[in-house]
């Protein structure tokens, strides 16, 4: 076992009382991830809790195969499993179903109709969260409704957001930026659209595409339709970037653009918010949820370049207006959204689940020596 850059614990029983481990089973680096790894270091500061997987985020102790496969041999008490995806909850039950001492805790972002097997695995949970209304109207068991929340220290506004543009070498004074895999379900080419009609008039700003690549010829066809519009030179693809570098590229835009055409909740919204940006955001996703009004950001039909472009004016037409919404939107974000409270009602449910109130740690809990 590691024991990554542990946060600072609270004192006293509520360290001791809960043993939780968080799956993170996917090879690829994906919204799931991110959202797990910026709740599970807040959650290990309530908790006795192990990541159990890849791409382990600091402040959180790492837990092997091999020590997964041994609980049911040491003696130790339930130990809460929270998966957020498919193999993640069929692994725990598979285990659960052999002796393992699981309570399955399960979250869902999604926003469409389950699988049938996706229905059958969430009904056999012991706890099931949706991270937004939109997500529990889809599952057919009762589901408390958690809205994620954001690390505002990480994702934060610059103390220069000229500065910080500078260092980007893009060119002009200000950056439109929209985060994500660059595929249609994103709207990646809705964005591309609507900048290759507005950038044009405004040779103060550059726009930044930040995100892998799902398919090659799609992100052709944008470049493409860039080149078309002139600006081919004023708008970066930059394709994936390491995980700390992304904070980076929200403090050097000025206006971030949300597109996705569906979404399950779309912490790019919130992380755009922490950081300052002035938000234009589809209605996809977790986003009239978040958004309360156009004082804080600006809400548009999924897939629409035309009312996207339109939006995009505005902002850029006045980029005192733009500077002064994002500043609006960090603080919104910092009162309502924090991560801190996200964990704690994560802790709330898995008390529940395991039915007990404050308890003494016997010496086999998940806690690391």
């Amino acid at each position: 076992m590691s024991n990554k850059g542990q946060l600072p614990r609270r004192s006293g029983p509520a360290l001791t009382d809960l043993d939780v481990i968080i799956p993170n089973l996917h090879w690829n680096y994906t919204g799931v991830t991110a959202t797990n790894r910026m709740i599970a270091p807040r959650i290990a500061r309530l908790a006795n809790t192990r990541w159990f997987g890849p791409d382990a985020p600091d402040g959180i102790a790492t837990m092997r195969l091999s020590e997964v496969l041994a609980l049911p041999f040491k003696g130790r008490r339930r130990v809460v499993w929270h998966a957020r995806r498919n193999n993640e909850m069929m692994l725990g039950l598979l285990l659960k179903w052999l002796g393992w001492p699981l309570k399955l805790v399960f979250t869902s972002a999604a926003q469409r109709h389950h699988t049938w097997i996706t229905r059958f695995l969430v009904s056999r949970m012991d706890a099931v969260i949706a991270a937004s209304d939109a997500a529990a109207s889809y599952l057919h068991v009762p589901a408390e409704v958690i809205l994620h929340g954001v690390d505002t220290q990480r994702y934060r506004p610059p103390t220069s957001r000229e500065a910080e543009f500078a260092i980007s070498g893009l060119p002009g004074k200000y950056a439109i930026g929209c985060f994500g895999r660059v595929r249609h379900q994103k709207g990646t080419d809705v964005f591309i659209e609507a900048v290759s009609r507005v950038l044009p008039r405004y040779p103060d700003f550059s726009a930044v595409v930040v995100g892998a690549v799902d398919d090659a010829a799609f992100e052709a066809g944008l470049k493409q339709r860039v080149a078309e519009a002139g600006i081919a030179d004023r708008v970066r693809f930059l394709g994936e970037r390491p995980i700390d570098e992304v904070p980076l590229w929200f403090r050097r835009v000025l206006i971030y653009a949300f597109t996705s055409r569906n979404e399950g909740f779309g912490l790019t919204l919130l992380e755009a918010m922490a950081s300052g940006n002035a938000l234009i955001a589809a209605r996809a996703g977790a986003a009239e949820a978040v958004v309360t009004g156009g004082q804080i950001a600006l809400l548009v039909p999924p897939g629409d370049a035309n009312a996207l472009a339109a939006a995009l004016e505005g902002l850029m037409r006045d980029p005192a207006r733009a500077a002064a919404m994002g500043q609006r939107a960090r603080d919104y974000v910092a009162a309502h959204f924090s991560v801190e409270a996200e964990a704690e009602k994560y802790v709330a449910v898995y008390r529940r689940v395991l039915g007990r109130e404050l308890a003494p740690a016997p010496a086999d809990s998940l806690q690391s020596p």
